[in-house]
């Protein structure tokens, strides 16, 4: 599997579109006018969800994408759109109708406990003329994707034969239509190339309580009878996954053991790494093998999460390039903060050249470790340094040094900047602590004031005065003359 291939595709992506808002915040109070907790609000995100959420995961996988769906005309489906064009997907078969709210949902968080959720909805089937322009857009740029993905919230823009014409249009145009489905009726996803219900669903389906191998098949036999699709994927959470793949007998795709802190959006996931991984090339039980690997990666985020191509390169390959993880460019660190953070996660950061690592660099490791839960060492690029500090420097190039610092326990993540955007890497982490080492008085910290600015504090770490990576090069190189 070659997931560099994925930038080669494209896909239609059809479903019930949505904002997932999120209300972070702290509680220490019972409120006096009921039993109920006081959330004291600190931030609000907002992002893609429903059929939304598949659209970024095939964005963060370099995927060309294609969207259909139907927003209102209000605040939410403004935001809709700016989120649309800051990925820079297709909307044309995105249809504004006064008549119909935004579908969103409020998540209010505490800490990282979800306490209360609050939709805001209508699941009332679209309008005639609504379904006939979607199905319009969608036959007529059909024949140039690679894959259509439908993703089935519900919310009343998927009926009966909005799906039907779907699922023959790609039919007749040899596209794979792949189906996340919603609710007890399956039989409006028939003769699609594969659905990718979860256990609950696939049960209720069925008619059957799966609770073993036995009755897993069951279900699966009596959905594939009652769909007539050509292929189920059942995803069984912690357990993994079952690939019926027609006739074929089934297989079990088993999951890693990781940490799981939310599901929500896992489904998408699913779905949307599938449908490209198919779209690449891959067979039925590769892509899925792989769907499988991205829903365990994106389970131990908080809040509707993606999964980005380095991360599914590197989950593919951990015995080649274990610290590969831990090194991230600058276009990642906002989704890896806004993980962290959603995490309740302390953030530590400090920066610097690290040319020539000594004892003090790694006393301004691990004791800045030890002040959050998460360190994030930046780096200066080539050029900044050879500004800093001189010609013949760095004399350890930026890849060599990143790799080097990967390999330290003490740090989590590290990512190689210029110095020129220092605030603005401050700006995007939002640290919580910024330590430099005891050689700077705190005045001279340069981004000091935007920290304290942002509530965050600076660090002076004791590393030893005597040190300097300057020192012990010019020694060195003194030495061989």
């Amino acid at each position: 599997m070659n997931p560099e291939k994925f930038s080669h595709c494209k896909l239609l992506v059809v479903g019930d579109l949505m904002i997932d808002e999120y209300v972070w915040g702290d509680v220490d109070r019972i409120s006096p006018e009921a039993p109920v907790q006081v959330v004291s609000v600190s931030r609000e995100d907002y992002t893609l969800g429903g059929s939304g959420n598949v659209v970024n995961n095939l964005v963060a996988l370099d995927a060309g994408v294609l969207v259909a769906g139907v927003t209102g005309t209000g605040p939410g489906g403004t935001l809709m759109a700016e989120k649309f064009k800051s990925l820079g997907v297709d909307t044309g078969g995105v249809v504004k109708d006064p008549r119909r709210p935004t579908t969103r949902k409020t998540r209010i968080i505490a800490g990282s406990q979800h306490v209360l959720r609050i939709d805001r909805e209508t699941r009332h089937d679209i309008a005639a003329e609504t379904r006939k322009t979607i199905a319009e857009y969608i036959e007529s740029t059909i024949p140039a994707v690679d894959a259509v993905l439908i993703s089935d919230y519900g919310k009343g823009l998927l009926t009966t034969d909005l799906l039907a014409t779907i699922i023959r249009l790609a039919g007749q145009n040899d596209k794979p239509a792949i189906v996340d489905p919603k609710g007890l009726d399956f039989e409006k996803y028939r003769n699609a190339f594969l659905i990718t219900p979860n256990k609950k669903e696939a049960g209720l389906a069925a008619g059957i309580e799966i609770v073993d191998e036995s009755t897993l098949h069951r279900a699966a036999d009596l959905i594939f009878r009652k769909t007539n699709v050509q292929n189920l994927l059942i995803t069984c959470g912690k357990e993994g996954m079952v690939l019926f793949a027609g006739k074929a007998r089934p297989r079990i795709i088993r999951s890693k053991a990781r940490q799981v802190f939310d599901v929500s959006g896992a489904g998408d996931t699913v779905v949307a790494v599938t449908g490209l991984a198919i779209a690449a090339g891959e067979s039925l039980q590769n892509a899925a093998t792989l769907a499988n690997l991205a829903a365990g990666i994106v389970v131990g985020k908080i809040g509707t999460a993606t999964i980005t191509l380095k991360e599914l390169s590197a989950a593919m390959k951990p015995l080649e390039d274990q610290f590969s993880q831990k090194v991230k460019t600058i276009d990642e660190i906002p989704e890896l903060v806004r993980s962290l953070k959603n995490a309740g996660k302390k953030i530590v950061l400090t920066n610097g050249c690290f040319d020539f690592l000594h004892a003090g660099h790694m006393k301004l490791f691990s004791a800045s470790r030890q002040l959050g839960d998460v360190l994030i060492v930046a780096i200066d690029d080539d050029e900044s340094v050879r500004q800093l500090k001189g010609s013949g420097r760095p004399v350890i190039s930026a890849p060599e040094r990143l790799r080097t610092l990967s390999a330290l326990d003490a740090i989590d993540y590290v990512v190689e900047f210029s110095s020129a955007r220092l605030l603005d890497l401050i700006e995007t982490v939002i640290p919580d602590v910024l330590t430099k080492g005891s050689n700077y008085a705190t005045a001279d910290v340069f981004g000091g004031d935007k920290v304290t600015e942002l509530g965050g504090r600076v660090e002076l770490i004791p590393v030893g005065e005597a040190l300097s990576s300057s020192k012990i090069i010019k020694k060195i190189r003194n030495t061989g003359d």
